[in-house]
């Protein structure tokens, strides 16, 4: 899947399917449902999982929080408008084509 097949997904009312867990969870973050990408991304125990979970806790305005998940996935505090940010996860997980583990 590319980028833009995965954003003009989000027309639809379910994620594609045999997309990893945290692709899952930023498509259903570009629903709308941060509750729902959160729940998925808390428990992927990767990296990738971490700046996830770090991007969505900066969305919901918990810097503290945000700050330690940047730390466990070895990512820089990101400055991205919250869209930019959004973009550049799923290319990098796009990218990765590996599945992330659960």
């Amino acid at each position: 899947m590319t980028f833009d097949e995965l954003k003009s997904s989000l027309s639809g009312d379910e994620p594609a399917p045999g997309l990893s867990p945290l692709l899952v969870a930023m498509w259903w973050d570009g629903k709308g449902n941060w509750g729902r990408a959160h729940e998925i991304a808390q428990d992927v125990a990767s990296a990738e999982g971490s700046w996830v979970h770090a991007y969505l806790h900066r969305k919901d305005g918990d810097e503290g929080n945000a700050g330690y998940w940047y730390g466990q996935a070895n990512q820089p505090y990101s400055r991205l408008p919250l869209d930019a940010e959004w973009e550049e996860i799923v290319k990098a997980l796009l990218a990765s084509g590996t599945p992330d583990r659960k």
